[in-house]
């Protein structure tokens, strides 16, 4: 069994929408530009990336990492899209660019699910709900318990491109299903993966209340069906996933070095094992030219360019296992010497960026804002779905994250499988994910008595 390329990159919406005919602008343009124009994207800007709350402005973060991303994973999916377009595998109606517009988009998208305080605003969130949250959950069903106790970046992703964001409820930003399906990096829901039952432990794309959705998506764009409520990864995810991780392996070191953590030699010993010896040595003799600071954009196109180069012509090789739903990871598929940068950037990160103590510090005082959020908003959203007689500390809060986004009695009744505790849950958890580090620093304060006046 094998996917095709016309289902593959299919510009229908959500919904079963039809796409609009729009001049100069393709469908895939309008799901980046909906995605950019979103508040869920631009309070990007102010979650963390690697360092929370960062003073240097030069550091990267949410946003500028994912804009990064995004003009990586177009190049890849244009040079891509260009030899599949060559070959007559497109459809008529689909260009090259428009590979690279959906890679460009997902790639956009891909952290916008992240709350506060990054990867570790997530274990806080996954913590509280293990522990001193844990009674708010006993209502619920074991698969709802643990999207809330395994909390994932990557569900709330989807949810906000599906359900959060413009048209809560109804198909969300409505994108298109190619650049939803290209999106779901981990096809399948929370609780098989307690069991190591699916590719990665621990790690999803999809909750409960998103689940017909992702059933809608999968079936619309033909991904192969492994299972109930697991389907083979869409090709594009691949490419979306590698430039991830070129960036990491390239933006990381230089916030590294920008913060002081981090020296020249060390980055440059890593990354100029991919350029070719004639751009080295005139590369050489620009670096002999610059101070350490301004060092890192004299290689970064060199580098990039062999990155994009490399996973172009490793998909290429590899599409009959992308079309047939095997779990490759592109990067591993490059030239050695590009898979070994990148592994050893990542190996250099972790080892001398992660565990500054700055960023420890940081990362410790977090695991308390998002206790004092979740406990309550969480709180106060099951007291007002349980009784009408509310305490007063409950409208007041429901008053802050908005009426008018909890679920509605229809969309209840639509979800009749679900546990209501878990919809209105959920509608918390969209607040508190979508939180900047500062906003949710300042309103922790402000729910502690300890907060300043506006």
């Amino acid at each position: 069994m094998t996917m095709k390329w016309d289902k593959l990159v299919t510009a229908e919406r959500i919904g079963h929408r039809a796409p609009k005919a729009e001049d100069g602008r393709s469908p895939f343009n309008s799901d980046h530009d909906k995605i950019v124009f979103s508040g869920a994207f631009r309070r990007l800007a102010k979650k963390t990336q690697v360092h929370p709350l960062a003073t240097n402005d030069h550091i990267h973060n949410r946003l500028t990492h994912s804009l990064e991303v995004a003009c990586v994973g177009r190049s890849l999916g244009i040079r891509v899209g260009q030899e599949l377009k060559s070959a007559g595998k497109l459809p008529e109606n689909v260009e090259a660019t428009d590979v690279g517009d959906i890679v460009h988009a997902t790639c956009l998208a891909h952290d916008i699910g992240n709350p506060p305080f990054g990867h570790t605003g997530e274990s806080a969130i996954r913590n509280w709900f293990t522990n001193d949250g844990g009674e708010l959950l006993k209502n619920m069903k074991d698969e709802e318990k643990t999207d809330l106790q395994m909390f994932e970046g990557n569900a709330q992703g989807f949810r906000i491109l599906t359900s959060a964001e413009y048209h809560p409820y109804d198909g969300g930003m409505r994108l298109t299903y190619a650049t939803l399906a290209s999106f779901m990096k981990y096809p399948w829901t929370s609780l098989p993966t307690t069991e190591n039952k699916r590719p990665k432990k621990a790690k999803y794309g999809i909750f409960q209340s998103e689940a017909s959705l992702f059933d809608e998506v999968a079936s619309a764009v033909g991904l192969i069906k492994k299972e109930k409520d697991w389907y083979c990864r869409h090709p594009f995810v691949a490419m979306m996933e590698a430039a991830d991780d070129f960036c990491y392996g390239i933006l990381d070191l230089e916030d590294g070095l920008e913060m002081g953590i981090l020296q020249w030699d060390q980055i440059y010993s890593i990354l100029s094992s991919v350029i070719c010896d004639d751009d080295k040595n005139y590369l050489e003799n620009e670096l002999n030219k610059n101070r350490p600071g301004r060092k890192p954009p004299v290689i970064r196109g060199a580098v990039i360019d062999a990155y994009v180069n490399s996973a172009a012509k490793a998909f290429l090789e590899n599409e009959s296992r992308f079309l047939a739903g095997e779990d490759v990871d592109l990067v591993s598929l490059c030239d050695p010497k590009v898979s070994k940068a990148v592994k050893d950037a990542k190996t250099l990160a972790k080892e001398k960026i992660f565990t500054h103590p700055r960023k420890v510090e940081l990362e410790i005082g977090s695991y308390s804002v998002m206790a004092t959020l979740l406990n309550v908003i969480g709180t106060a959203v099951l007291d007002y779905t349980a009784s009408k007689n509310h305490t007063f500390k409950t409208s007041r809060v429901i008053d802050l994250i908005g009426e008018n986004t909890l679920p509605t009695n229809d969309y209840i009744k639509l979800h009749k499988n679900s546990s209501p505790e878990y919809l209105a849950m959920m509608r918390a958890i969209d607040f508190i994910s979508g939180c900047t580090d500062q906003y949710a620093t300042y309103l922790a304060k402000q729910f502690n008595g300890m907060g300043e006046t506006r």
